[in-house]
């Protein structure tokens, strides 16, 4: 009797593995199932052979992920037409236009037509598909859904894609603004400034206080550039290094939680995360346990998924969802814990999820206008009033100059 390599998880959330022996990997899966488990990766176990994915050129690589999201969404629309799975992949590939992409889709159709599950043939690919893309179509083929979970994928990509570019198209305006203001300061220091100090030179006389102020920091900036680029240069990659470890990833996470503003928009953005996976987790046929643990990873966030850690343990403890969540009214505010306690009552809890995180999406999107409104006139005023203090500070001596002559 062939002897099968599982790797499963249990009802905790606990990842696990071992060997059975059984007629087919069907009835290998069957057998795990009947322990308790969920199957992650069943397949045959030949002695002497590697269990690991070949590492070629195509499996190292990482295929765009627009290429991924077209991928998940024709296979969708191919499946939910009845289109059979290899035929399905066979047009996906005849579509590809990406090489990389090409040569994964190729080897993942292969794989099936040899007979191995759709979910493990995604699995050699883990740069391209992630641990929970490949844990949800198994949920989809053990559950004879396949072709409602990969459009439950493709909407959540979908969603998640247009998310992150509301945020980074509500930075892009200030972004530009901070950027002219910086590029006018260092050209009124460096060009505008000097030149106006040789004529106070030649006029001699003591000059403002104002316009010594301003002089000294032209010359300041003129005479030590250099060391000043390197100066910011050094901070900035002392902050990235301090993000890599996790006591520094969380001292900066502390303090954009702590600004105003920013840090209702970092909460939100999060929980906006959070739901929206979990609910696609759940509604995939995923145990509440398990897809808790897989979505607080998309938080993003140390600190707040510290907070769901936390609930997870009194979820497993026998807690309801909504009040091991409701202990954090930071990341999850009582509306939001009285919806999905409502939802665990009715039984809809996935449902009523996806539609909260698209709610709170809008909501989303209102603070990020109203962030943005907010920061646009205040850098100008900022950029104004700099520029403004430089011009004036430069003018003063002319006024002294004038009133002397007079």
């Amino acid at each position: 009797m062939p002897a099968f390599a599982y790797r499963a998880m249990d009802t905790k959330g606990k990842e696990s593995s071992g060997t059975l022996s059984a007629d087919s990997r069907a009835a290998a899966v069957e057998q795990v199932v009947q322990r308790g488990f969920t199957p992650i990766d069943v397949k045959e176990h030949l002695p002497g052979a590697a269990t690991a994915a070949p590492k070629t050129l195509e499996a190292t690589r990482r295929v765009p992920r627009a290429q991924v999201e077209n991928f998940t969404r024709e296979m969708a629309n191919l499946l939910s037409a009845a289109v059979p799975l290899s035929r399905a992949l066979t047009i996906v590939i005849r579509e590809a236009t990406h090489p990389v992409a090409r040569a994964q889709w190729t080897a993942i159709h292969d794989s099936v037509v040899g007979g191995a599950p759709l979910a493990d043939s995604l699995a050699k690919f883990p740069k391209s598909f992630p641990g929970v893309y490949v844990a949800m179509v198994r949920a989809g083929e053990t559950g004879g859904f396949l072709d409602v979970v990969l459009t439950q994928i493709s909407d959540f990509q979908s969603r998640e894609q247009e998310l992150k570019v509301k945020v980074k198209a509500a930075l892009v305006y200030p972004a530009v603004l901070a950027a002219l203001a910086a590029s006018v300061l260092i050209f009124l220091l460096t060009y505008f400034i000097p030149r106006f100090t040789i004529i106070f030179n030649d006029l001699g006389g003591s000059l403002p206080p104002l316009t010594r102020a301003i002089i000294a920091v032209s010359e300041m900036l003129m005479k030590h550039g250099i060391v000043i680029v390197v100066a910011v240069a050094a901070i900035v990659l002392a902050i990235k290094r301090l993000g890599v470890s996790e006591s520094g990833r969380r001292s900066i996470e502390f303090v954009l939680l702590r600004t105003p503003l920013v840090g209702n928009i970092v909460v939100r953005f999060a929980l906006v995360r959070f739901l929206r996976m979990l609910g696609t987790l759940l509604g995939a046929g995923v145990g509440l346990i398990a897809a808790l643990r897989v979505a607080k990873e998309a938080i993003g966030n140390q600190i707040l998924t510290d907070v769901v850690a936390s609930a997870i343990e009194q979820v497993q403890q026998g807690t309801s969802l909504a009040k091991s969540l409701s202990a954090s009214a930071r990341l999850f505010p009582p509306s939001v814990a009285e919806m999905i306690a409502v939802a665990e009552e009715t039984g809809r809890l996935d449902k009523e999820l996806q539609r909260m995180s698209i709610s709170l999406e809008i909501d989303l999107d209102r603070r990020l206008r109203i962030l943005v409104a907010l920061a646009e006139p205040l850098l100008l005023f900022v950029m104004a009033s700099v520029i403004g203090t430089i011009v004036v500070g430069m003018l003063l001596p002319l006024f002294e100059l004038q009133d002397l002559v007079h």
